[in-house]
């Protein structure tokens, strides 16, 4: 019988390879599993609890102060609702005293009160629009006044009405043809195609404020960007939306394909920063002479999350250091200090230290897992994106993930679940152009709605040279635009 010790042992090799396929097949199994009946969550303990966890006292007066404003703004929408008063009136036979047979008829106080909140259905009008004529006495001249102004010349939809379409398919992701039927339901004559129609002319109106949009962003230091696929009409192509943000600058574009050709034609001999995930796609407008390419320490996150069906203890070290860089961050903003020079000297002290840490730990914890495995495959592309992650420390306008983006992109998202597919590549483009402007007009807190129906009519008789005052984030609202 010939024994073998663990350097010489032939199945020594064997049993590491098959290890690593094992754990490979399990992860795929619970990533399956996760898909199909898992919550697509990464949370394991919230991380913004876990950032809270020790915050000073001025911290928790600050966030309860934030609380309370948050609340007061709510409370100030609520007043703003539109209020209908109804009076319920006492019948004859409620008025009859069961103690002397007489009538109740004095008034006891303001009565009862009770408030709900209805839903009255739209405030849609029927609008009927006359032009006023007028003869001179000579009889050979007649006046007559402007017609009202509407976006489509043979269209019988005003402005207010193709805005409405708009931001509830590009904000809310409803589909036209359900839109289609509750129009139909409150008696709006309605039809898919003549929504279609409208939204797509909207969407092409608009065109230029959407690509003066993207080029702003591209004057920008500092651009996130990301990709998302979306079916077409034809099963055989698909096509992505792109988003490119910068600040409260939020920017889409379509393409037929996942090229960087889109990144190129947007952000192509621009200068500054890039924050991207490890996307070669990116390439073309990070090499030499074009952006600085930053990395994200999100999606390195998530791959530690994804490994930690296979091996949770040491990828639950990970996200503990992850975590730790993220505190700092966190106490930047609860202080105050965003983009200021503490915040670059807490980056470059406590922000590095947590950085170096957590590359001390991947670099020792390399050799004992197989590049395949999750864990090792976690740990290579945290390594391989290592100095793009380290960019942050050393500018505070560079955030340390590439979360904006994808919060962006959350709303293509699903748009993808409920309409499903858009039909060609200009219906594509079209949608780019509406998600962008509308993006943009949450991100200042703009109703996009009122932004939109003021634009659609004033694009019109507004020079190229002035669209910069028609775009969102430089946009007023008019006094009467409802009127």
């Amino acid at each position: 019988m010939v024994v073998h010790d663990d350097a010489t042992c032939p199945f020594r090799g064997l049993a590491e390879e098959l290890t690593q396929k094992l754990a490979i097949a399990l992860q795929r199994i619970e990533a399956l599993e996760k898909q199909a009946f898992g919550k697509k969550s990464e949370k394991m303990t919230p991380v913004s609890k876990a950032l809270a966890q020790g915050e000073s006292a001025e911290a928790a007066e600050a966030k309860r102060e934030a609380g309370l404003a948050k609340r007061r703004a709510r409370q100030a929408l609520k007043e703003a609702l539109r209020k209908q008063m109804i009076v319920h009136h006492v019948t004859e036979a409620q008025a009859a005293c069961p103690a002397c047979g007489d009538t109740a008829n004095k008034p006891v106080g303001a009565g009862k009160s009770t408030t709900i909140y209805e839903y009255v259905p739209g405030y849609f009008v029927q609008q009927e629009h006359v032009q006023e004529k007028l003869a001179c006495r000579c009889g050979g001249f007649i006046a007559t006044a402007d017609p009202p102004r509407k976006v489509a010349l043979k269209g019988r939809y005003g402005p207010g009405f193709i805005a409405h379409l708009c931001v509830m398919k590009c904000a809310d992701s409803i589909p036209l043809y359900r839109l289609a039927k509750q129009y139909e339901r409150i008696g709006i004559p309605m039809t898919r195609q003549t929504l279609t129609d409208l939204f797509h002319a909207a969407a092409e109106k608009l065109t230029p404020l959407a690509d003066r949009l993207l080029a702003l962003i591209a004057q920008c230091p500092v651009v996130q960007a990301d990709e998302t696929p979306i079916k077409m009409q034809n099963p055989k192509r698909r096509g992505y939306v792109w988003t490119f943000v910068a600040d409260d600058l939020i920017g889409y574009a379509f393409a037929p394909s996942r090229s960087g050709d889109t990144p190129v034609l947007v952000l192509g001999g621009s200068q500054g920063t890039l924050v991207v995930d490890a996307y070669t796609g990116y390439n073309r407008v990070t090499a030499v002479g074009g952006r600085d390419r930053a990395g994200c320490l999100a999606h390195v996150r998530r791959k530690f999350f994804d490994a930690r069906g296979s091996a949770q203890v040491e990828a639950d070290e990970t996200l503990a250091l992850i975590l730790a860089v993220y505190r700092v961050e966190h106490e930047v903003k609860q202080r105050g200090l965003v983009r200021t020079d503490m915040h670059l000297d807490l980056r470059q002290t406590a922000g590095r230290d947590a950085m170096d840490a957590l590359h001390a730990w991947l670099i020792a914890a390399q050799p004992r897992h197989g590049p395949k495995t999750p864990i090792g495959n976690a740990i290579g592309y945290a390594l391989g994106q290592w100095p793009y992650l380290m960019r942050f420390l050393g500018d505070v306008r560079i955030p340390p993930d590439n979360n904006a983006s994808e919060r962006a992109l959350r709303v293509v998202a699903l748009g993808r679940k409920n309409f499903l597919f858009v039909g060609d590549e200009g219906h594509g483009e079209h949608l780019a152009v509406l998600y962008s402007l509308i993006a943009t007009c949450e991100a200042h807190d703009i109703d996009p709605t009122a932004y939109l129906r003021d634009v659609l009519l004033r694009i019109d008789v507004t020079e190229p040279a002035d669209f910069d005052d028609l775009l969102p984030h430089r946009w007023q609202q008019p006094d009467d635009w409802l009127a």
